[in-house]
């Protein structure tokens, strides 16, 4: 601990950008940190009294840091080697509130390309780290201090779709589930969702190889990239991405399955370009599903039924430019930061507590590529 707090103080001196210009910093302002394509980590100062964006500047270079997560409690923050060409990697940095300069902690190896997304089970400290281009999920112990500890687990899959990037498994992302007990993996190659066991205790990943799998199959040609647990955790709200639909499944935990309730395109009616679903996200009330469309540039908010989960349309509207790809609720709920990649700009909405709609602020500030992006407390 005493090490980290030292990282932490020297981050300012030592980090990659030595000119993160100190910005003023009170009750109403978060950093929050946005992962892109062009092998940089931005950082933001965000005003949460005004939805004002401030920039700090790139504060990480080298890796495809394209996906990014932070510690529940730490100012630490992790980051991906989305790289398809090499072993893809996670690496953990030290955050200065004061500047919003990153120090390098340390980096552990997934033993999978093209890492390209984490998801943190808090609970176990535990991350899992999707591989897209080597079709696994790794799962990396998270020490006390917040930096990583040893790789302990990797699961790889094989299967394919008909569409021309389902040649081959690729895992899109991984979520535990509520009861500590399963990892559900949405895997875009293979069509399905893996379903596999997880230890708490040891931060173990084991695979579903019993004569009767547990992996949920969805329509050929779906993809399905990203999901989020309802609340309750009674069910799971699964994005595809090649199909741009919104699943509704019903989690069972003492088996470890997953049951289809309901499927909603994402598009509209008329819509005949080509299809494309983003990111997804429980609002933190459990009242309302966010989902981004990337083939319409668009949000989608859906209303979740609290008797059935199943989800009913809102609101649709314009994302602030093109090609969305990620975006983050701030903790106090009443914002959603949106990277829109083509558009290399990062758009400030509110989120009314009442209805779930979103409203466009007007206030964006210009990232290149801009793909995943993170509050650190």
């Amino acid at each position: 601990m005493a090490v980290f707090i030292a990282l932490t103080l020297l981050a300012g001196m030592y980090g990659t950008r030595s000119n993160a210009a100190t910005l003023p910093e009170d009750a109403h302002t978060e950093l929050a940190y946005v992962g892109t394509q062009e092998r940089q980590i931005h950082a933001l100062r965000f005003d949460t009294s005004t939805g004002k964006l401030t920039v700090i500047g790139p504060v990480v270079e080298g890796p495809k840091s394209t996906w990014i997560a932070a510690h529940p409690r730490l100012p630490i923050l992790y980051s991906v080697d989305d790289d398809n060409t090499r072993e893809g990697s996670v690496t953990a940095y030290a955050v200065d509130r004061g500047t919003g300069a990153l120090t390098r902690l340390n980096e552990v190896a997934t033993r999978g390309s093209g890492t390209t997304n984490l998801g943190l089970d808090t609970p176990s400290m535990t991350l899992l780290a999707a591989n897209y281009g080597g079709g696994s999920v790794s799962s990396i112990a998270v020490n006390r201090d917040g930096s990583l500890g040893s790789l302990v687990s990797t699961i790889k899959e094989t299967g394919s779709g008909p569409n021309r990037r389902q040649a081959s498994a690729h895992a899109h992302s991984a979520i535990v589930d509520p009861s500590g007990r399963y990892a559900l993996v949405p895997d875009l190659g293979a069509d399905r969702v893996f379903v596999y066991g997880f230890d708490r205790a040891t931060h173990s990943l084991s695979p579903d190889d019993g004569t009767d799998p547990r992996s949920f199959i969805v329509p050929p040609g779906s993809g399905p990239r990203h999901l989020a647990f309802g609340s309750n955790g009674q069910y799971v709200y699964l994005l595809t991405e090649l199909t741009a639909e919104i699943m509704v499944l019903r989690w069972d935990a003492s088996q470890g399955r997953l049951t289809l309730v309901q499927s909603v395109p994402t598009s509209s009616q008329n819509f005949q370009g080509v299809k494309g679903g983003a990111e997804v996200a429980v609002s933190h009330d459990g009242r309302f599903v966010y989902v981004e469309d990337r083939g319409e540039n668009a949000l989608v908010v859906y209303r979740i039924s609290s008797d059935s989960g199943e989800l009913s349309l809102v609101q649709r509207t314009s994302s602030g430019g093109e090609r969305p790809w990620g975006f983050a609720i701030d903790p106090s709920g009443k914002w959603m930061l949106v990277a829109n990649q083509r558009s290399g700009k990062v758009n400030v909405f509110s989120i009314d507590p009442t209805s779930g709609m979103v409203s466009d602020t007007g206030q964006s500030v210009g990232v290149p590529t801009p793909v995943s992006i993170a509050f650190v407390k």
